[in-house]
């Protein structure tokens, strides 16, 4: 690899991973891939098969796989622009191109020292802590197969990079034109995430900060503040909003987060509100749970109301995100450069925002899992 100024030098790394949750790329995937993500839970083949007809009714593609390619080659791209030679690869949790599989390919191509994205943005235990485990299995796989085991640094949350930010800050604005002249004014705004188990979302973060919502909570509140503060500025007008949750799969008797988005929007209906924009923060691309969720489900609930509501699109591959992956890689790369006494100082850290950026490595405690397993790129 060619010697490149520090500003713009990744090393110590030598490729980066982005690692996503995958979904299936047509009917015959969709039970098999559901079968992974579940796999554990016990969760019977009718159910899976009922849960499934919610990727039939798009013909049993998700979007996610097509999105992360775009994300791959906008990465590639903006790297290419900036002068950084660094490959990009692809791994999946659940679909291929399997993370085991990519992890296999990058050691083979002689990469040692690999940054990870995660494409969660924001703190829990399926949104960090188990991407850290699968990477412990994928190395512990290599490792059983005496292959040489390369070392994994996953970039710290970027829920309040600017280059996140600002495109949902855009994506609101242009979601609020799409509403009818005589009701935009008055438009509400849900900022909607995943659901998690209140348990979960309690523990989530650091130790410090476990207890009621957690890091989760905290984390999505300063980002829908940030939107929300940003949009009226930018319109001149104050929209109410709230924080709701989509997506809840778990058993009945076990408390997730809410209000759901589809009683948020009778809620708002019954107060008389006049409109609505849906602004999914908690998700990086338009996949299965927004196309199906929002654009489906809720979409059908406001008609039922004769709510007009309109849906805020996610960053996606937008550019700035994509500068934002580079600006979290270079971060890093001169944090690891100046522990090791290779850097004269410590690099400045991006953050919008109350919460100030996050951690580089997870530290004890931070998400735990029900049960212990060993996890990659952290303290435990």
């Amino acid at each position: 690899m060619p010697e490149q100024p520090a500003q713009t030098s990744p090393a110590p790394y030598d490729a980066l991973l982005l690692l996503s949750f995958g979904g299936p790329e047509g009917p015959e995937d969709v039970v098999p891939f559901l079968e992974n993500v579940t796999r554990g839970r016990g969760i019977p083949r009718e159910r899976l098969e009922e849960v499934g007809q919610h990727y039939f009714l798009f013909g049993g593609v998700s979007p996610i796989n097509a999105q992360n390619r775009e994300l791959l080659h906008a990465l590639r791209e903006d790297f290419a622009e900036h002068g950084l030679d660094l490959p990009v690869y692809w791994g999946n949790r659940n679909w291929a191109p399997y993370l085991t599989d990519t992890l296999r390919e990058m050691a083979a191509d002689g990469h040692r020292r690999i940054a990870v994205l995660a494409t969660s943005a924001y703190a829990s235990y399926s949104g960090c802590r188990q991407y850290r485990e699968n990477l412990a299995d994928a190395l512990a796989a290599l490792e059983g197969e005496g292959l040489p085991l390369p070392r994994v640094d996953k970039l710290r949350h970027y829920f309040n990079h600017p280059g996140f930010v600002r495109p949902m800050v855009d994506a609101t604005l242009a979601a609020l034109a799409e509403l009818p002249e005589g009701v935009r004014a008055g438009a509400h705004l849900a900022f909607t995430t995943h659901s998690i188990p209140t348990a979960a979302a309690d523990t989530s973060g650091p130790a410090p900060e476990h207890g009621e919502g957690g890091a989760y909570v905290a984390q999505h509140l300063d980002v829908a503040r940030l939107i929300a503060e940003a949009v009226g500025e930018e319109t001149g007008a104050v929209h109410p909003w709230r924080l709701v949750y989509q997506s809840r799969s778990g058993a009945p008797h076990i408390p997730w987060l809410e209000p759901d988005i589809c009683d948020h929007l009778e809620e708002l209906h019954g107060q008389g509100v006049p409109a609505a924009v849906m602004v999914p923060i908690g998700f990086v691309s338009d996949h299965m749970e927004v196309k199906y969720d929002l654009d489906t489900e809720a979409a059908a609930k406001a008609a039922e109301l004769g709510l007009p509501v309109a849906r805020a699109s996610t960053v996606g591959a937008d550019p700035r995100f994509a500068a934002a992956v580079r600006d979290l890689l270079l971060e890093r790369a001169a944090t690891e450069r100046f522990a090791a006494g290779d850097g004269p100082v410590a690099p400045e850290r991006c953050a919008l925002g109350a919460l100030g950026p996050s951690h580089d490595s997870c530290p004890v405690g931070c998400c735990p899992a029900r049960s212990p397993r060993p996890a990659a790129a952290g303290a435990d």
